[in-house]
């Protein structure tokens, strides 16, 4: 059974930074294009990063010069580096496989707010 534990949110003030960091056991990320959603108050959760497995990243408009995402194959984890962050960033962040997902994890909460 694979599990997701993602870590590193928190309250920021505009313009900030955070970095997220997700935990994958049971399989791994090398060999699976991972992907950074994000669920925000009242709507529906969205899709924002992915990296493939050859390493490559993708990203949506939303976040496009502001995110990073990056992995460690060694550690076998995940990771949004979040600058310039703004009030619209506010949401509930999952990390997960891009394709057929695995179970959600409890995901990571990033308030930007002054």
């Amino acid at each position: 059974q694979v599990q997701l534990v993602e870590s590193g949110g928190g309250l920021v003030q505009p313009g900030g930074s955070l970095r997220l960091s997700c935990t994958v056991s049971g399989s791994l990320v090398y060999n699976n294009t991972m992907s950074w959603y994000r669920r925000a108050p009242g709507k529906q959760r969205e899709w924002i990063a992915l990296v493939l497995n050859g390493g490559i990243p993708k990203y949506a408009d939303s976040v496009k010069g502001r995110f990073t995402i990056s992995r460690d194959v060694s550690k076998n984890m995940v990771y949004l580096q979040m600058n310039s962050l703004k009030p619209e960033d506010t949401a509930v962040y999952y990390c997960n496989r891009h394709s057929t997902s695995w179970p959600w994890g409890q995901g990571t909460l990033v308030t930007v707010s002054s």
